[in-house]
């Protein structure tokens, strides 16, 4: 008979989203097993028994950033064109990088922007994600170019890659201080380069 484990003191949700918060502000590496259970308000052993480790708990809270918000995910799937969608994500990216309630820039980014050959796993985990999304775009860019909505001669490798070089970008000047009507901007004027089929 399998043994019953005694039921969580606290609220797993809860806890996992200050964990993320956590991350965001600090970083994997230098964010500790202290600074997380003071911000989770949790105990040690309780983080251990909820979430495995710190690498565990970590993109357990990657997987919250990212799926956080399916309506976002299904707007882009969605759009009616590969330049929707991209609009969409740079605005989401725009909005969620300047949120008052989360540190600025993107959690992905800032939280693994350096690290020691010990991380290594977590930020290859984390270019992952961000491939798999450069990789849908892609192939919402290649089904423009088949129904000519694109010129023939894009190149939709380098068109998913200047959105998301803008993002990672944004993501910089969102920890710099830069608001979010100037990322919109920003966003805006980086379209202007999107081809058009004449």
């Amino acid at each position: 008979m399998k043994k019953v484990g005694r039921p969580l003191s606290f609220d797993r949700d809860k806890a996992l989203k200050k964990a993320m918060l956590t991350f965001w502000q600090s970083g994997y590496e230098t964010t500790s097993i202290t600074d997380l259970t003071t911000a989770m308000g949790i105990t040690a052993p309780s983080l251990y028994t909820a979430f495995g480790d710190k690498k565990q708990l970590f993109l357990e809270a990657i997987r919250l950033y990212v799926y956080a918000d399916p309506d976002v995910i299904n707007q882009m799937n969605n759009a009616p064109t590969a330049k929707d969608a991209a609009w969409l994500l740079m605005q989401h990216s725009a909005d969620l990088f300047t949120n008052e309630n989360t540190p600025p820039g993107c959690l992905m980014a800032s939280s693994t922007a350096s690290g020691s050959a010990n991380s290594e796993d977590v930020r290859s985990y984390v270019a992952d994600i961000r491939n798999d999304m450069r990789l849908n775009l892609k192939l919402r860019i290649d089904q423009d170019i088949e129904k000519v909505l694109l010129p023939s001669d894009t190149s939709a490798d380098a068109l998913a890659d200047l959105v998301f070089a803008i993002i990672q970008g944004m993501s910089v000047l969102a920890r710099d201080g830069v608001k979010q009507n100037s990322l919109i901007l920003l966003c805006k004027q980086a379209l202007k380069a999107w081809p058009e089929n004449h």
